[in-house]
């Protein structure tokens, strides 16, 4: 049987499958073993050919742990694919659901303000101070010459260091031809090296700081190469990266995005002419630590990241370690920048390659508690703007108020109006610009007590609003205000600011006898001094 499961395990590893790493090979062998054991418990002595259906249910059954019966689904199938000898009822077998299910993982909740804020200045910080002190160094550089004993220089230690490379002290000490003792007691070549190469605290920063201006997903990230980098101009860089789950993708790089890639190749640059072939196509490439020789490119462990957290001191908002997850930056990035702005379909920027359940689950209900707060807000005014829609303008086509609570019964009950109120409506004592206003104290479009601050054109839409025929000149004034708007604006911006107002004021002057309009036409002057307007609103 162990002989079968690791013919299986052949088929799981690339070319073959997706296992690249020596890591996801070793956490295959547990659940060999346990299969292995388990069924000899079960007195099953043979191969994977001689197994059957009702012993491997009692096994998966009987074990309860998800990865190793995945893993031990997978390698059952790789056997079956090499050699075709499963049992069909065990091969129909392993087509089907799990006994023992994944858990429903919980998406990563964003960063919050403050801990993004933290994160980000730390490593804007460590970026900007290591490539001040990276110029500064290649500065010196152009300055010094060899190294000698009465000579013994930063400047001519970073000269020897751009020439030489990361060789760290023994290199140094080898290329003089003295000592390391020597070369040790005179020092100066870990602070040259510091300066001249990015070590492991600086393209830790580097990278983070790339995931939070980008978004770009962590094994995205990881196998960059500079061939993957294109230049679609001046200032626009288009990147190609590989999602580990789907396949190739691209995006345009943000500016802050850009500028950032642009520093880290110039300060990666004379590192890079030292490095061979294969490791100078690598994106991400430094030294472990100042003055050791050696270059690493490629990924970075998960406890050099941590490292790197304790040694900056970054913590949470709970006082603990700040654990740091990429998959999370990505979340953040994605949150911050939808609540930034507006950004259009989001189909088109989060992932196309996720299904809406997928993007709803790890994005739209990956909020912080204020961002719900907003969210639920923002839904309530649109379904409380689609009811105002929705309503009929209330519009007295007779100045008396019998008329009014005989034609609006509706709106005399919902309001709660008395006769005072019903006479003050259709007086003209409760009149605004363009209609006369049920309740201005109603905090319908401010706050409640106050008077309401809405401009003239949002009285179309409210349920407050009475229209009556001394109204139609104001409203042939406000139409006329409309098209002049729609004249200097362009008309997808018109229709968002002004759209639903012009729709509604033809439904209401449509509700007027056509005489009174055409008599309260003779007095619109078409001209912005007719409607009481802010400076930024005018026309002309």
């Amino acid at each position: 049987m162990v002989s079968d499961l690791l013919t299986g395990l052949v088929e799981l590893i690339h070319p073959h499958g997706s296992l690249d790493t020596a890591n996801s090979v070793d956490l295959c062998l547990p659940p060999i073993r346990n299969l292995a054991q388990g069924l000899a418990a079960l007195g099953f002595s043979g191969g994977a050919a001689e197994l059957r259906r009702g012993l491997l249910i009692e096994y998966w059954m009987a074990t309860r742990k998800f990865r190793w019966e995945g893993f031990t689904r997978r390698m059952l199938k790789g056997f079956d694919t090499a050699t075709g000898r499963l049992d069909p009822n065990v091969r129909e077998l392993l087509t089907g659901r799990a006994y023992s299910p994944a858990p429903h993982r919980q998406a990563l909740p964003p960063y919050s303000e403050a801990e993004w804020d933290r994160l980000t200045t730390t490593c804007q910080t460590i970026v900007s101070e290591s490539y001040a002190a990276h110029r500064q160094a290649l500065e010196a550089a152009a300055r010094g010459r060899t190294p000698a004993v009465e000579e013994w220089t930063s400047d001519n230690l970073v000269w020897l260091l751009a020439r030489l490379g990361p060789v760290g002290t023994p290199g140094v000490a080898e290329y003089l031809g003295c000592s390391l003792n020597a070369v040790q007691k005179r020092g100066g070549v870990p602070a040259a090296s510091a300066a001249a190469f990015p070590h492991l605290t600086v393209v830790v920063a580097y990278r983070l700081l790339f995931g939070i201006y980008s978004g770009i997903v962590p094994d995205g990230i990881d196998d960059l190469g500079v061939e993957d980098i294109d230049w679609a101009g001046d200032s626009t860089i288009l990147l190609s990266y590989v999602k580990g789950r789907t396949a190739g993708e691209s995006v345009n790089l943000p500016k802050r995005a850009v500028r950032l890639l642009e520093q880290w190749l110039a300060h990666s640059a004379l590192l890079r002419s030292h490095a061979g072939p294969e490791t100078a196509r690598q994106l991400r490439l430094g030294v472990t630590r100042p003055g050791t020789a050696g270059i690493f490119s490629g990924a970075i462990h998960r406890n050099s990241v941590k490292a790197w957290t304790l040694q900056r001191g970054l913590t949470g908002d709970d006082g603990k370690v700040l654990k740091i997850h990429r998959g999370r930056i990505r979340t953040t990035h994605l949150a911050m920048r939808d609540r930034r702005a507006w950004n259009g379909q989001g189909r088109a920027t989060i992932d196309p390659n996720h299904s809406p359940q997928v993007e709803g689950d790890h994005y739209l209900t990956a909020t912080t508690p204020s961002q719900q707060r907003a969210v639920d807000a923002l839904v309530e005014d649109a379904q409380h703007d689609l009811l105002r829609r929705a309503h009929p303008p209330i519009v007295v086509t007779d100045e008396d108020a019998a008329a009014l609570a005989r034609d609006y019964p509706q709106l005399i009950n919902a309001l709660q109006l008395d006769n005072t109120v019903i006479a003050e409506l259709v007086g003209g004592e409760r009149d605004v610009f363009t209609a006369a206003c049920a309740d201005q104290l109603s905090g319908l479009h401010g706050p409640k007590g106050k008077p309401c601050p809405a401009r003239p054109w949002v009285c179309l839409l409210c349920p407050l609003a009475v229209f009556a025929p001394r109204h139609v000149p104001n409203l042939l004034r406000l139409k006329a205000f409309f098209s002049r708007q729609w004249q200097q604006m362009p008309a997808a911006h018109f229709m968002a600011v002004f759209g639903p107002y012009s729709q509604r004021i033809g439904h209401v002057l449509d509700r007027f006898d056509p005489a009174v309009v055409a008599d309260a036409a003779t007095a619109v002057g078409d001209h912005d001094d007719e409607l009481p307007l802010r400076p930024e609103e005018t026309t002309r």
